[in-house]
């Protein structure tokens, strides 16, 4: 209905206004051109009167010739009250009632002036003058000699008075048709709303209701037709909102539970389309919900061995529960719970599919049982010397001194290593946890690596292995002293334990320079660990910063290694935000590359 009532008015004022308009255009047009007309014969007659007056002097010099032609323009300006111009044959102006010569151009070539050269008579213009900065009419006149043309006389006139008077004529047409939109507007605009406001109250209430505001009635004013079917409309509202009301608060309850539930709830028709899924099931399953709603379940994007498993529980109509590995979006582990639904006994209604996601259930099941072997075997050994040379001691071996000794010795060796395995237990724990704080402060690496390789020497000559150090003076870098030092110590102690003797192991530190940075700045340090040792296989290498790991098994416990060395060093190397890196080749050494910033 309101359509109709804007259509109906806007009708009448486009009739009008369109009429008010035409006639507007029309006659501020001719206004303007009859305006124009008189004042360009009035122009023509004064240039006419003009050049019957004048002499057209051509004699002394051209300076001489301007400061005539100038007097001349300006004394007949204060008659004629237009601008007055002297233009030469050539096109060079020679004088101006308004401006001065010398900075004006060539006028040759003026739209009026090739006109009153090509016709011999007037030639006229209009355009905006750069000159007086206005819009001018222009009017040229020949100075003939017979038939040679001498020069050109021009008037020029401002076109602000026209303008004004079309102005005034168009603020007189708008005025009139304003005046005419909202005449005509309130006119049609009142006949419209008589006829239609009735049956546009009951439409409105119609569409509140359809948008489900319950609360909306029809306020009836008169007991014709219209009443009677606005009375009609208000009961049946009342009875909607009672219903409403109830499915509305039971849908509230059913949304809360399971917009807030972590498994995933997923529901499927009869007809096998997807109509129901939670939050947790789009996280879960990695699709949205506007995605996967109104599709059938074998036909959305899902895992092979998931859709097998609902059509199962569609075929039985049995409850069903079972583990399957998702591996999109993610790598996870779930537990399904599918359960057939029914409205009644005998009628299907569809399948609730419950999704639980125990991928961190398996994996600390898994981590804990890996550690507890781990940790069992690496016990095992220490524990089992102590116990076998003990026994042996009890049993008279404590009669021979020499022997005694030796097992006393072994016995002190395998709980020195206990001791040791039990500490970076404890350590590896505490840095993984993130529970000792680095204390930052500035490092002289010179004399950091050195002190470091310093007590390493010991360890290194008993196997005759050269140390090397290839660290520039005055590098610094911020960092905790005590957990950098714990990171070179491992890997010099792994370095000289899995190198041969009279080998070499190297510690080189350079800085790394990145972005703009140039002359003594650098953004990064990077300490190369090499030796030229036994090397690991390339199928180790990606294991071996793993609790426990060992490439060669025997030779780690022989040389009192723990396994936890490693891991340690990259778990320390990340707190202070860090890379590290290894290559090595088998049989000819293992080189460790660490990365870590200049300042955190």
């Amino acid at each position: 209905m309101q359509k109709f009532r804007a259509r109906l008015t806007l009708i009448f004022i486009i009739l009008i206004g369109a009429s008010v308009l035409a006639a507007g255009l029309f006659s501020a047009r001719t206004l303007r051109e009859s305006h124009i007309e008189a004042l360009k014969t009035n122009m023509e007659r004064e240039l006419k009167v003009i050049l019957v007056s004048m002499e057209w002097k051509q004699t002394g010099t051209e300076t001489e010739q301007v400061r005539y032609f100038t007097d001349q323009a300006v004394r007949l300006k204060e008659s004629a009250d237009a601008r007055v111009t002297y233009i030469r044959a050539d096109g060079k102006v020679m004088g101006d009632s308004d401006h001065s010569v010398e900075d004006m151009e060539n006028h040759l070539n003026r739209k009026e002036v090739v006109e009153a050269a090509q016709t011999g008579q007037f030639g006229s213009d209009m355009r905006y003058s750069t000159t007086v900065q206005r819009n001018m009419l222009y009017v040229v006149v020949p100075v003939k000699d017979g038939a040679a043309i001498q020069g050109f006389v021009r008037l020029a006139m401002s076109l602000e008075d026209v303008e004004a008077s079309i102005r005034q004529v168009w603020y007189v047409i708008l005025t009139g048709l304003v005046t005419v939109f909202v005449i005509a507007g309130l006119i049609s605009y009142r006949i419209a709303y008589g006829l239609t406001r009735p049956i546009e109250m009951i439409t409105r209430v119609a569409h509140q209701i359809t948008n489900m505001n319950y609360k909306a009635r029809v306020h009836v004013l008169k007991k014709d037709e219209v009443g009677q079917l606005g009375l009609a409309i208000n009961g049946m509202a009342d009875s909607l909102q009672l219903q409403m009301n109830r499915i509305i608060e039971d849908e509230s309850r059913l949304k809360s539970v399971l917009e807030n539930m972590i498994s995933g709830v997923m529901m499927i028709d009869r007809e096998g389309k997807i109509v129901l899924l939670n939050r947790s099931a789009e996280d879960i399953l990695g699709f949205s919900t506007q995605e996967l709603l109104g599709k059938k379940f074998d036909e959305a994007k899902q895992q092979y061995e998931f859709t097998q498993l609902i059509q199962e529980c569609i075929d039985s109509k049995e409850h069903i529960r079972d583990e399957m590995i998702f591996y999109y979006p993610s790598e996870r582990i779930l537990e399904i719970n599918l359960s057939p639904l029914s409205i009644a006994e005998d009628e299907w209604a569809g399948v609730l599919i419950v999704l639980h996601d125990i991928t961190a259930v398996r994996r600390l099941e898994r981590m804990r049982s890996e550690f507890v072997a781990n940790v069992s075997h690496e016990l095992k050994t220490p524990i089992a010397a102590v116990k076998g040379f003990a026994e042996t001691l009890l049993a008279g071996a404590m009669n021979d001194k020499e022997t005694a000794k030796s097992f006393l010795q072994i016995i002190f060796d395998e709980s020195e290593r206990l001791n040791r395995l039990i500490g970076d237990i404890l350590e590896l724990s505490k840095i993984e946890s993130k529970r000792i704080p680095l204390q930052f402060s500035p490092v002289d690496l010179h004399t950091f690596v050195g002190n470091c390789i310093h007590v390493m020497n010991t360890e290194a000559k008993k196997k005759s292995i050269d140390l090397d150090m290839q660290v520039d003076e005055d590098m610094y870098m911020e960092a905790d002293e005590d957990r950098l030092r714990q990171i070179l110590i491992n890997l010099l102690s792994n370095g000289i334990n899995y190198t041969p003797e009279g080998g070499k192991v190297r510690v080189k530190v350079e800085p790394i320079i990145e972005g703009s940075s140039s002359g003594m700045e650098y953004d990064k340090i990077r300490f190369t660990i090499s030796d030229t040792g036994i090397g690991i296989p390339k199928k180790d290498l990606p294991r071996i910063f793993e609790r426990f790991y060992r490439v060669d098994k025997a030779r780690s416990r022989s040389s009192g290694g723990t396994g936890l060395g490693l891991s340690i060093v990259k778990h320390l190397v990340e707190l202070h935000r860090g890379t590290i890196r290894v290559d090595s080749e088998v049989g000819m050494g293992t080189k460790f590359i660490i990365e870590l910033p200049v300042i955190h």
